[in-house]
Order: C-alpha cells, then sequence, then structure tokens
C-alpha cells in the first residue's frame, strides 16, 4: 500500500466507509433524478411539440431558431476573441512594464492591476456602456462588452504572463546580458517567448472564462447567447428545452478548449523532454566515436 505526500493512505476501515457513503450518495442522487424526471414528465416537459422547434427540421419555426442561435453564438465568440486579443496586448505590456518599472512609479502600475482585479466584470461592463458615451465614445454595444472584458481579463493574463517570466530560471536573463543584449531585447527575445510558452495552457483556459462571460452583456441588451435564448423563450414558452440546449453548447465549446488546452500542455512537456534528452544523446554518440 502506497503512502501519499499529502494524507495517509486509507485503512480498510475507511475505504469500505467511503464505499458506504458512495453508494447511498450515489442511490439518493438517483432517486432525486427519478423524481424530477417524474415531475417534469407529468408537466408535459418531455412531449415532441417542446422540443420539436430546436430538433425538427420540418417545424415551421426551427430555422428562425437556429439562425436566431447561429448568429447569437457568432457573436458571442466575436466578442470572446476580440477580448482575448485586446487582453493579451494590454496584459502583456502590463506584466512588462511591471517587471521593468522603476520602483517610483512601479505603485501605479501595482494599483492598476489590483484595481482592475477587484472590480466586478459586470460592473467593468455597465461602466464602459453608461459613462464612455457620456464622454462621446459612442460605440456598438459589442464593443462596450469587450472593453469591460477586457479591463478585467488584461489585468488576470498580466498575471499569467508575470508569473511565466518569473519561473524561468535567471540564468536565462543573465545569459542574454552577457552577450550584451538590453533589458527590453532580453525580454522581448528570451524571457516573453518563453513565458508565453510555458503559460499557454493557462492563457487558453482564461478563454473558457472569457467565453463564459460574454453571458454578461445581456445588461446592455448585447445579442449573444444567453440574451437570445432568453428572447426566443418569450416566444415558444420552453425554458427548460432551449436553456437545456444552451447548457449543451456551451459545455461542448468550454469542453473543446479545456481539451485543447490539456493537448498543448501534453505537446510542450513532451517538446521540453525532447529537448533536454537530445543533448545528452549526442553527448553519448559523441563520446562512442572518440
Amino acid at each position: 500500500m502506497t503512502a501519499s505526500v499529502l494524507y495517509d493512505a486509507p485503512g480498510p476501515v475507511t475505504r469500505r466507509r467511503t464505499m458506504i457513503s458512495s453508494v447511498v450518495a450515489g442511490v439518493i442522487i438517483a432517486a432525486v433524478l427519478v423524481v424530477v424526471a417524474f415531475r417534469l414528465g407529468a408537466s408535459g416537459q418531455f412531449d415532441g411539440e417542446r422540443w420539436s422547434p430546436l430538433f425538427n427540421p420540418t417545424d415551421r419555426a426551427f430555422p428562425a431558431v437556429w439562425t436566431l442561435l447561429g448568429n447569437a453564438l457568432v457573436a458571442t465568440l466575436t466578442a470572446a476573441v476580440l477580448t482575448l486579443a485586446f487582453a493579451l496586448v494590454i496584459g502583456t505590456t502590463l506584466a512588462v512594464t511591471r517587471i521593468t518599472a522603476a520602483p517610483w512609479y512601479r505603485w501605479l502600475v501595482v494599483g492598476v492591476v489590483e484595481l482592475l482585479r477587484g472590480v466586478p466584470v459586470v460592473i467593468a461592463i455597465f461602466f464602459a456602456a453608461r459613462v464612455l458615451p457620456e464622454v462621446g465614445l459612442d460605440l456598438p454595444l459589442l464593443w462596450y462588452l469587450v472593453i469591460g472584458l477586457t479591463a478585467y481579463n488584461c489585468v488576470i493574463i498580466a498575471e499569467i504572463i508575470r508569473a511565466g517570466i518569473q519561473s524561468l530560471p535567471r540564468g536565462q536573463s543573465e545569459a542574454g546580458y552577457s552577450l550584451g543584449l538590453t533589458r527590453g531585447q532580453v525580454l522581448s527575445s528570451i524571457l516573453l517567448p518563453q513565458a508565453f510558452r510555458i503559460m499557454l495552457p493557462a492563457l487558453i483556459s482564461q478563454l473558457v472564462v472569457i467565453v463564459k462571460d460574454t453571458s454578461l452583456g445581456f445588461i446592455i441588451t448585447y445579442m449573444e447567447f444567453v440574451r437570445t435564448a432568453n428572447l426566443i423563450v418569450q416566444e415558444l414558452r420552453n425554458p427548460i428545452q432551449i436553456y437545456f440546449l444552451v447548457a449543451v453548447i456551451f459545455i461542448l465549446l468550454n469542453y473543446g478548449l479545456g481539451k485543447l488546452a490539456e493537448y498543448v500542455e501534453r505537446r510542450l512537456s513532451r517538446s521540453r523532454t525532447t529537448a533536454v534528452a537530445a543533448p545528452a544523446g549526442l553527448d553519448t554518440a559523441g563520446g562512442g566515436g572518440g
């Protein structure tokens, strides 16, 4: 029986209790699901006419529903991609500025980062949509949503990139300085590429957060996925079916992004292992030839 570093391995009694608790919890959850399914069936939620507009191409509402949902999904992904692009550029700038800033003004950069991290995303979106028009910036609703999301996510990405830079060995920058590179050249040519490579899975995971946060665009009446689903519900009167479909689409989309992050992480780990193993193989070959 292998002992764990974090906790003692459970003994026979503990394993038996865990198994019994798991079985009891499973039975309770199954019973609740059965009751819920029975109540939904009794209220007609499984009737074909409630699901027909979503899954029956012959239904007269089917084309309109999927056209609206398709346009809304495109609007959601557009906001997410724009937010990621702007947040990546601004976040990288903040991370580099925080690392290279002189002590007399570093507090200002840190203050901006901590302020934006503490502001709820919904407040940032509402602020952009209500305050910016008052100062003459009359923009489409998409850009208010992007500005609000970018204000929050840029500082999160800045901290991710800063953590990636600080995780690198000090010898990386010292080697650059020894070659006569300036501080900016060391950051742009040596540190930042490695930091992006290390933190790429975390950046992809942040995209999942951004995609989900686009649903907050409802507060400024932006026609994103969830708001469009609400309008369809008001017309068809089948909220359970519509929201179930929206949830499944979001789950599949975010699951795909999560798997992409795992794939990238595995590829990067494999490439780092290969890069480390290659010099050792060359040394061995060289030694045999000598």
